[in-house]
């Protein structure tokens, strides 16, 4: 007995959704229509404008640093002193001219 009551039951409840339910209608909204308003013929050009003010120079830049000075070179080494020439000979008209030896 206690399944057939639940079972009426639900029988019962199935039955009354399967029912076709009345659709709501509801009417299109109404279009207004609102005017246009036309634009007329263009009108003559305005003058033309004044130029505007001239801006100001910029500054003028800092002047940069001078560079170091370099050291001074050291001093040459004086070279070695040559030979002494050999003495020439002397007597007569004649000159003999006798070539230093290389080494």
């Amino acid at each position: 007995m206690n399944y057939s009551m639940a079972l009426s039951a639900a029988l019962i409840a199935m039955s009354l959704s399967a029912c076709d339910k009345p659709k709501v209608e509801t009417p299109p909204p109404t279009v207004v229509a609102v005017p246009v308003p036309v634009p007329g013929p263009a009108g003559p050009a305005g003058p033309t404008g004044d130029a505007g003010a001239k801006g100001t120079t910029g500054s003028t830049g800092a002047p940069g640093y001078t560079g170091a000075t370099g050291d001074t070179g050291a001093a040459g080494n004086t070279g070695a002193t040559g030979d002494t020439g050999q003495t020439g000979k002397t007597g007569g008209d004649t000159v003999i001219v006798v070539p230093e030896t290389k080494r």
